[in-house]
């Protein structure tokens, strides 16, 4: 059977342009489209869609009000599609705080239709997978759980972390939960441009460490974690003791800009043994060869296991490959980082 999908945009465009890419993969069946929540409403009723795509500013109604009414009455999996501005990345992470399972850009000057249609694709793929009330329970599971860990010296370890669809909350569970003198940190989570430095700002906002977007040349040190900017590749370097980053362009890999498997085979080059990496939640494959290579070069892996992942696709495909030490529950791993540490 397809996947349902239901298109809920203010702009005949969008809705027209989406309808017709999404429409062309034999997986996935456009149901209807509607121009506000009132005319959403409706079709959800009729259709009982598997997925919504949910534009955040719409006349009427705004994204984020409709999305706690459904959330509270007809939980299902949404993606948020936002306009590429300051105020929409904004808005896509109060979205995800309220429920939603991801976020994607519009298409326009950073992405074209094709490759944002492509990266949709596969995240309504991802989101058909979440089952709405086992992700809102784990969501407050981790929130009661959340431990208040140390570590007695600092080090110079390289922590490399990759994540995908449900990644914003497993990573804020993990950094949340870190002392001020962790290991430096550097971060691959699938989202787009601008998007990532609202999400940066979150985490420092909550984080004893301090956690930002990074810049071309940024130094990698204790108590700081570095989150790969969207639609720029983040690369692990090293000059002397000191470990920095490059922020690049470049073509998608594993489907993904930046992507998890630049990040760790540029770990495994860099920092080899003196690496610690985690596999986090999300679809596809993206980062499980990088980590068999961080692996081989005598870095400890950890994977998120099945039962706390919203999708269990790429820490499976590192499992499968042999390229992970440890599988952990969520709640686990900050403590098993430290202990590595």
């Amino acid at each position: 059977m397809p996947i349902k999908v239901l298109i809920v945009d203010d702009s005949a465009v969008v809705r027209n342009i989406l309808a017709s890419e999404l429409g062309s993969d034999p997986a996935i069946e456009v149901v209807e489209t509607a121009p506000d929540p009132y005319v959403a409403r409706e079709h959800i009723a009729k259709f009982k869609p598997d997925v919504i795509t949910l534009d955040i500013e719409m006349p009427r109604m705004d994204g984020i009000t409709f999305l706690r009414k459904l959330m509270k009455h007809f939980p299902m999996p949404v993606i948020v599609v936002s306009s590429l501005t300051q105020k929409g990345s904004e808005l896509a992470m109060e979205a995800l705080n309220e429920g939603a399972v991801d976020v994607m850009c519009k298409p326009g000057r950073a992405y074209s239709v094709g490759d944002m249609t492509t990266s949709l694709i596969e995240k309504i793929k991802a989101a058909a997978r979440v089952r709405i009330e086992d992700f809102d329970a784990l969501k407050d599971q981790l929130h009661r759980s959340k431990p208040n860990l140390a570590l007695t010296r600092t080090t110079n370890k390289v922590v490399a972390i990759g994540a995908s669809t449900g990644g914003t909350q497993a990573l804020e569970y993990i950094l949340t939960s870190l002392p001020s003198n962790s290991p430096g940190i550097v971060i691959v989570q699938h989202m787009p441009e601008r998007f990532t430095r609202s999400f940066s700002l979150r985490l420092n906002d909550l984080c004893r460490i301090d956690v930002r977007e990074a810049a071309d040349g940024d130094r990698v040190v204790p108590g700081t974690a570095l989150l790969a900017p969207g639609n720029m590749h983040m690369v692990l370097r090293r000059s002397g003791a000191t470990y920095y980053v490059e922020v690049k362009e470049g073509p998608l890999v594993k489907r993904q800009r930046p992507s998890v498997e630049v990040l760790f085979n540029s770990v495994a080059k860099y920092a080899g043994s003196n690496a610690i990496g985690v596999i986090l939640t999300g679809m596809g494959s993206d980062g499980a060869d990088g980590m068999l290579k961080m692996k081989q070069n005598g870095a400890l892996n950890i994977a998120q296991d099945e039962k706390t992942c919203v999708v269990f696709g790429m820490p499976n495909e590192a499992i499968k490959l042999g390229a992970v030490d440890k599988v952990l529950p969520l709640a686990k791993i900050p403590e098993a980082v430290l202990q590595y540490a």
